[in-house]
């Protein structure tokens, strides 16, 4: 299979990828009802490393302690970056929780530039410009003369921060190793932090919701789809794409959260907000299109 070939593969994984993600946001948000974020984020982070690690578990003999410790760092920011979006999602819309999140995009160029020595360009300056006048009309409220964003807006554009670092690093670790023992490290260390961090934050284990249908094959899709098979493809995508350009991909998510908001949950967004949508995407767009030249 020629370079041309395995790059159009790696975009359609990627796109599917994105329709994934996109319809996750929607079973967030209903399942947010009955359990608790980090609950909800320890569930399907074991369900897909157990998994993952099940299928691929040959894999584990070539763990070594370099190995583990980049899974470990790139866990971590996989953990981050879904605590601030679960979270956030509670106190906002499913689709403005999608677009929030993929302005990690607009991020990437400035978090590659010192691990990867490539400076960002000018457009992409231009671009994050552009991100933030969209953001500015998607999340800021006007309230007695002051421009106001709800906590689960700011909690969101928090985790793109951490989305951006997990890509980044992911991308370059990649390079010469497994993506998918990687990927089980990483899925075993956010597992990991979310047991440790959900009694604090969400109280005690909720076994009684955990045995209702609905929340079990909520947690179960966010644990085997959202999680395992799109990380899975994320990552091996990763191995033979730019991770610049992957990222465009992957910000169809955004696209595909808001469409699923309004047909499953009855979403709507004002015109003000659409166009804000669209300068964010166009954005994305052009930050990634510039980087491609």
């Amino acid at each position: 299979m020629n370079k041309n070939s395995i790059k159009f593969f790696a975009s359609i994984g990627l796109v599917t990828t994105a329709a994934i993600w996109g319809f996750a946001f929607v079973i967030v948000k209903d399942s947010l009802d009955y359990i608790g974020p980090i609950w909800m984020m320890a569930a399907r982070f074991s369900i897909a490393a157990a998994a993952l690690a099940l299928v691929f578990f040959k894999k584990l003999r070539a763990l070594t302690w370099t190995k583990f410790f980049h899974g470990a760092l790139t866990g971590a920011f996989l953990f981050l970056g879904y605590a601030f979006q679960t979270v956030g999602c509670a106190y906002t819309t499913a689709g403005k929780n999608a677009f929030l999140t993929t302005l990690y995009v607009i991020l990437i160029p400035f978090f590659a530039w010192p691990v990867f020595r490539k400076r960002p360009k000018f457009i992409a300056v231009v671009a994050a410009v552009i991100a933030l006048c969209g953001i500015g009309m998607l999340a800021l409220k006007k309230s007695d003369g002051i421009f106001t964003m709800n906590i689960g807006d700011a909690l969101t554009l928090v985790c793109g921060i951490f989305y951006a670092l997990h890509i980044v690093f992911t991308s370059r670790y990649n390079k010469n190793e497994s993506a998918i023992l990687l990927t089980i490290i990483q899925f075993f260390f956010a597992a990991l932090f979310s047991w440790v961090f959900a009694p604090f934050y969400d109280g005690a284990f909720p076994l009684e919701q955990m045995q209702s249908p609905r929340v079990f094959l909520g947690v179960l899709y966010l644990g085997i789809f959202s999680t395992l098979v799109a990380f899975v493809l994320q990552n091996v995508c990763l191995k033979y794409m730019e991770s610049s350009l992957a990222s465009l991909f992957l910000s169809l998510e955004s696209v595909f959260g808001v469409v699923f908001g309004a047909i499953f949950l009855g979403e709507r967004l004002t015109p003000i907000m659409i166009l804000g949508c669209v300068l964010i995407f166009g954005a994305i767009t052009l930050a990634n299109m510039s980087d491609r030249n």
